[in-house]
């Protein structure tokens, strides 16, 4: 017994080990790239694996662009859509949070997140678009790292640059050239608002790019884009 009882607590000691070496790699990479941009997300080299299953040549379709060269639409669009506390919160929406359990509860599944544009962000870097509690958890831990390190303009430009906008489409440059052939300063409003609403399931609107849904709901976000502050 006391033999079993050393072991566990070994194998509790080299997790917890484990676990500290992980967050503090997650933190050099963020203090990093308060500095530096980074190359490629987590997400992105997921969804390059899975077009090289179908053809090793494919490649991602990414331009890094700065934050001044983005243009002022769809920021306002992306936070009237996903986000409308950015400015104010410090990583978490805990009214949308409460507000998507509660829907959750109703529909039987998870039909809302409630994450914000750091969450997803941090989903987005590091981490995949699994469900499990872990994820969620660590999650939790990188956002909090993530608002800790940087300010909200970093945070908001690093989220356009590795967003996914389409089957191999990252980044606004990319889904601005892909979708309106101009670059990522000169999105309208209108165009914003539907690269905006889009972003919850991209490769599906990208295959519907004229359906109503789209429609309707991009007339709604151009019409709180006038009412966003920007970081």
């Amino acid at each position: 017994m006391i033999l079993v009882w050393t072991w566990t607590k070994r194998v509790l000691a080299t997790l917890i080990v484990l676990f500290i070496l992980l967050q503090a790699w997650y933190l050099g990479c963020i203090v990093l790239w308060k500095f530096v941009n980074p190359s490629q997300s987590n997400f992105m080299e997921i969804r390059l694996d899975e077009l090289h299953e179908k053809n090793p040549q494919a490649k991602l379709k990414q331009q890094w662009v700065p934050y001044e060269r983005i243009s002022p639409n769809l920021k306002r669009a992306v936070i009237a859509a996903e986000d409308a506390k950015f400015p104010d919160h410090e990583g978490f929406d805990w009214e949308g949070i409460q507000k998507a359990l509660v829907k959750n509860q109703k529909k039987g599944k998870i039909v809302a997140g409630g994450s914000t544009i750091t969450q997803q962000l941090a989903k987005n870097l590091f981490l995949s678009a699994s469900k499990t509690r872990w994820r969620k958890g660590q999650e939790a831990i990188i956002t909090l790292m993530l608002e800790a390190v940087l300010d909200k303009p970093r945070i908001l430009e690093i989220y356009l640059n590795v967003a996914e906008w389409g089957n191999g489409v990252f980044g606004a440059e990319a889904a601005a050239q892909h979708y309106y052939r101009v670059s990522a300063a000169r999105l309208s409003a209108d165009q914003s608002a539907h690269l905006a609403v889009m972003l919850p399931n991209p490769r599906r609107f990208e295959r519907i790019p004229n359906s109503p849904y789209l429609a309707t709901r991009s007339r709604i976000i151009t019409n709180r884009m006038g009412d966003v502050e920007l970081p």
